[in-house]
């Protein structure tokens, strides 16, 4: 066997090693292989994208963005490498180089709703919330059974204290995924901030129900039981008087 032969088939072993451990999730095991893969090939833009992406699960965040630009530049027309790498700035808390990742990604990938997803959060994270919502609320309309864009935007709209649309949006992502039972605490806290307390105990309830052992739990609980000794609503008045007509 040629000496040739011999790397190349070195090299693709220790690729091929690196890819089983990435898949199992033993990071550490993979980057030994993929460095190895690259004394042999330094031009793959694969390994350099599976080496950073290794690099961003054990949280070494300067060696997986200097890993996926190396990526990158060897190959433009890959949006994983560009998102990736955004996913990076974005953990590394510089959301303007986030944001021109996730750009150059939907230029390539433009109808995956997760790069646009997360587009959104950089944004929020540059502190330009009507950005980030405009963002969400495309979403929405283009990929409206995308979960993650109503619940987003629903947190924007609660923190800005527009509890109704809010709970229009949270009500209408209850419909796309009915088992999502972390969303009855939201739409429970919607209508509690609007005053509908009857409303805002049957899904704490809800809440309770499913997710018993939430650390949320202890404080709805606390909650309802501050709901209870509240006055009656005026709905709740009229309701009582009627039944005893």
């Amino acid at each position: 066997m040629s000496p040739l032969v011999s790397k190349k088939i070195s090299k693709n072993t220790f690729k091929q090693k690196g890819d089983v451990f990435k898949a199992q999730k033993s990071y550490k095991q993979a980057v030994a292989n993929y460095l190895n893969a690259l004394l042999t090939e330094r031009n793959n833009a694969e390994i350099y994208f599976s080496l950073g992406v290794c690099y961003k699960n054990q949280d070494k965040l300067d060696k997986a963005i200097e890993n996926l630009e190396k990526a990158v530049l060897l190959d433009s027309d890959n949006y994983e490498y560009f998102y990736e790498l955004g996913l990076c700035h974005l953990k590394d808390e510089v959301p303007c180089k986030a944001i021109k990742c996730f750009i150059q990604a939907i230029q390539l990938e433009p109808e995956n709703p997760e790069i646009i997803y997360h587009l959104g959060l950089a944004h929020e994270q540059c502190e330009e919330p009507d950005m980030a919502m405009m963002i969400y609320q495309k979403l929405i309309e283009n990929s409206p059974t995308y979960l993650s864009s109503y619940l987003r935007k629903s947190y924007l709209l609660s923190k800005m204290g527009l509890y109704n649309q809010a709970l229009n949006l949270y009500l209408n992502a209850l419909k796309i995924n009915p088992n999502y039972t972390n969303i009855y605490s939201e739409i429970g806290m919607c209508f509690d901030k609007l005053g509908k307390s009857n409303e805002a105990k049957r899904y704490y309830r809800k809440f309770l129900s499913a997710q018993p052992n939430d650390e949320k739990a202890t404080n709805i609980m606390h909650r309802i039981e501050n709901l209870r000794k509240l006055k009656p609503q005026k709905n709740d008045l009229t309701k009582a008087k009627l039944s005893l007509v």
